[in-house]
């Protein structure tokens, strides 16, 4: 396929408060940035509106914000400090603030932060219901003392809000029995006035991996799915995926792939999930696997039941990590990072059969200083490539081609 890139970055140098500026190839993040503003985020996290207005979440000086543009991030909209006083965010290679919008525009916002040293998390959520113009303040999303980290969260076609974390209260119970406990839960509740609260949480699978990004989406009947690493017997942490039913409970946990890995310690490192408009699932992940090593791609036509054979992708002598995969009609594409020991690498392939054949892969950003994940977010007409560096800022780049 053929591909014209244009690279986007952010001006952010302006003060806090102020109209932010045009975009600009040269705008750098200073070298001490502690202050709130985009240009000192650490992780920032892109979602479209309906109306085509781009919004952006990010943690940046201890604080979560949220700002919009409606000139496709020419320009931003003066931010919304969500988060007050010193939250003590969840900061791990696998958290970051989440931002979803419905076809009302009301917004919805989570993340997590740490109760103790011990890296015991509790998950907040705020929402707008007035187009971004006010947040709500930040509230747990569950009255449950345990863990809670890695939350996810989405509108599905009907409007209900769902949203998934990985949870640790089954963990005293258990040892209060004389058993070991292993990982943390996959827990889950859904909202029904637009995230202003939040059903009582249940728990879809146990035992999963305890420190991994989950992966949402929905289907075309709107129903729930979502990817995780798990805790398979053995102390072996695969990947697994699980599809919520008409009745918004948690179906069968299927394996995505058998790659053996077994650890004791924690991967860092969650899955990536996109389902197409004809209900294909598309999976990318990490493995450090016996019987395979690196990324990989795998789709699924039958609901998840079962997962076509593993594609590797990237190269392995440059530690490729952090894949993200997005479906959408036009196209999907699939990107990742490698780095040749100087220089972070961002990579693309795409599909236009729908996963049955992919590109050739091809460098689409650079940095030689720290980056964030990078992320991809669509319009629903334009796939672009979202991801924060500390030497450029943040690029918010199309991703245009045709077979």
């Amino acid at each position: 396929m053929k591909y014209r890139i244009v690279i986007l970055t952010l001006a952010c140098a302006l003060t806090q408060g102020s109209a932010w500026g045009q975009m600009s190839h040269k705008h750098a993040s200073q070298a001490a940035c502690e202050t709130v503003e985009l240009r000192c985020a650490s992780k920032v996290t892109p979602a479209f509106g309906r109306d085509g207005t781009l919004w952006l979440a990010w943690m940046a000086g201890g604080q979560v914000s949220v700002a919009s543009s409606k000139d496709g991030g020419r320009t931003l909209s003066t931010p919304i400090q969500i988060t007050q006083g010193t939250p003590n965010l969840d900061g791990g290679p696998d958290a970051r603030p989440k931002i979803a919008l419905d076809r009302k525009g009301d917004i919805a916002v989570a993340f997590s932060t740490f109760r103790d040293k011990a890296f015991n998390g509790e998950v907040f959520y705020s929402q707008s219901n007035d187009g971004g113009k006010t947040f709500a303040v930040p509230r747990p999303i569950t009255d449950n003392t345990e863990s809670q980290r890695f939350e996810a969260l989405g509108f599905s076609s009907d409007g209900t809000l769902f949203a998934a974390w990985l949870d640790k209260r089954n963990r005293v119970p258990v040892r209060q029995t004389g058993k070991k406990y292993d990982g943390a839960a996959l827990f889950f509740a859904t909202s029904k006035d637009e995230g202003a609260s939040y059903s009582r949480a249940e728990m879809a699978a146990d035992n999963t991996c305890e420190c991994c990004r989950l992966a949402l989406a929905f289907d075309p009947s709107g129903h729930a799915v979502v990817a995780f690493r798990n805790l398979f017997e053995g102390g072996i942490r695969d990947h697994a995926i699980v599809t919520f039913n008409d009745q918004g409970a948690p179906g069968e946990v299927h394996r995505i792939s058998e790659d053996d890995w077994q650890i004791s310690a924690c991967p860092h490192q969650g899955p990536s999930l996109s389902i197409g408009p004809d209900g294909t699932y598309h999976v990318v992940w990490y493995t450090n696997g016996r019987v395979r090593k690196g990324l990989f791609y795998a789709q699924s036509r039958d609901g998840g039941k079962t997962f076509s054979q593993p594609m590797p992708i990237g190269q392995l002598g440059k530690s490729p990590s952090r894949p993200y995969v997005i479906s959408a009609s036009h196209a999907t594409a699939v990107v990742w990072k490698e780095f040749d020991g100087e220089k972070t690498s961002v990579n693309l392939i795409t599909s236009a059969d729908n996963g049955k054949t992919w590109s050739q892969p091809r460098v689409i950003a650079v940095t030689a200083d720290s980056s964030d994940h990078p992320l991809l977010v669509s319009n629903g007409h334009q796939t672009y490539l979202s991801w924060m560096t500390k030497a450029d800022g943040y690029h918010l780049q199309p991703i245009e081609g045709e077979p």
